[in-house]
């Protein structure tokens, strides 16, 4: 992770430091790593680092002054031990320099050509506890990381310019590069604290899968903006990507115009699942299922489910049971006959029947059943999902118990941390 120079200080490039563990002098993992702070100065001056942006367990972000820190290396970042936890707020003054500077298109001074920023190292000064960036790693061309043309090199920071200037031009490859092993839930939050433009520019260059996760962790308002600023096609295609369930929410904050626009974009049967969906009250069970569970027929073997959840696709809770139902086994389904646990299918032989081993104890929940019931009958039962059927036993879906929380938790969840004991006398 760091280069030692001719005078024995390391040059560390801060694409190798996002993510990585900060620890207290007594081991104890504190955070980790999400971006780094500057301060740009006049002239052709290398910026100095003031600190590092740091993402606590409560997911806050919190400032980590760079005087604080008493090392950095081998993949972990040391500190004195005492932090902050107020949450992080950038001034006018400061430049995140993953989330500001990487994809930045500069000019080389010596020769007046473009390149695009790929990663910037800093370095220690001597004898003191300052930080700076020193070199800038770049491409030469307008492409961005992604685009495996024109040459690359290392220059000091005094050879370019261009980081003065606002966000125009600014790519979003390197910094994709940088969070591409996050969970979907982290890469939210990330794109959470861009600005607006940062995160268009972000969510146009993730891939549609990958962007429908990510939309589904973001506070509604969060996703509102990202949709509205993607083309009507493609904002279909990331619909389509979306959990129905998901899909379903955030199309019902939209005025009536856009989504009707939205919904005829879709493939026809995605749209119907939607358009199911959102007849149904928020707050019921029909609101909160999802149309998508593991159905299979009764002639099926515990092997051809076992198939069926191995599916990485699968939230952990939509894999934890399969669903038995006559044909057809697409929901609505034929009758529902019961459930088979994944705990069950594994214990069993892998020619035995499903329907040799139903859960039909559990009465399902009816699409009208509001959330309170149902979450005190998932409390009840210590169950993760439950099947949703109708008056006729079709199943219709499931619920599962992230679906549930989402709904319970107050609106602005995704937005506030929930604070450790001790954090409140900071606000």
């Amino acid at each position: 992770m760091a280069r030692p120079m001719a005078g024995g200080t390391p040059r560390i490039f801060v694409s190798h430091l996002s993510g990585v563990a900060v620890f207290d002098p007594n081991g104890d993992q504190v955070g980790r790593v999400r971006d780094l702070v500057a301060m740009l100065r006049v002239g052709r001056r290398p910026p100095r680092l003031l600190g590092l942006v740091v993402e606590v367990a409560t997911r806050r972000r919190i400032f980590l002054p760079i005087t604080r820190v008493t090392g950095i290396e081998s993949g972990q970042v040391i500190t004195t031990g005492v932090l902050n936890v107020r949450r992080f707020e950038q001034r006018p003054t400061e430049r995140l320099v993953i989330g500001e500077l990487l994809d930045r298109r500069v000019r080389l001074l010596e020769t007046g050509e473009e390149a695009t920023v790929l990663d910037v190292a800093i370095r220690q000064l001597p004898a003191r506890r300052d930080w700076e960036i020193d070199r800038v790693f770049v491409r030469k061309g307008r492409g961005g990381a992604l685009r495996r043309r024109g040459e690359t090199l290392t220059v000091e920071w005094s050879a370019v310019t261009g980081f003065s200037l606002e966000e125009e031009g600014q790519g979003a490859e390197s910094l994709l590069a940088t969070f591409e092993q996050l969970r979907p839930a982290d890469l939210a939050n990330v794109l959470h604290h861009l600005t607006p433009k940062r995160r268009a520019e972000v969510a146009a260059a993730l891939q549609d899968d990958r962007l429908a996760d990510v939309l589904e962790e973001l506070p509604e308002d969060d996703q509102i903006e990202i949709l509205g600023k993607l083309k009507e096609e493609r904002a279909a295609d990331v619909l389509e990507a979306m959990d129905p369930d998901d899909a379903a929410d955030l199309l019902a904050e939209l005025p009536e115009e856009e989504k009707e626009r939205l919904l005829t974009l879709m493939r026809p049967s995605d749209a119907a699942d939607v358009r199911r969906l959102m007849s149904y009250e928020e707050r019921t069970a029909g609101g909160l299922m999802t149309t998508e569970p593991v159905v299979v027929r009764p002639d099926s073997t515990v092997a051809d489910a076992l198939a069926r959840v191995r599916n990485p696709d699968l939230s952990p809770a939509l894999a934890a049971q399969v669903y038995v139902c006559r044909p057809p086994d697409q929901t609505p389904t034929g009758k529902y006959l019961g459930t088979v646990h994944f705990q069950r299918l594994l214990r069993d032989p892998p020619y035995t029947l499903v329907s040799a081993m139903l859960d039909d104890d559990l009465q399902p929940l009816s699409p009208d059943t509001p959330l309170r019931a149902v979450a005190g009958f998932f409390a009840t039962y210590d169950i993760v999902a439950a099947a949703v059927v109708d008056e006729s036993g079709s199943l219709l879906g499931a619920v599962t118990v992230d679906d549930v929380l989402d709904h319970l938790l107050p609106d602005d969840w995704r937005e506030t941390e929930f604070l450790l004991s001790g954090e409140a006398n900071d606000e």
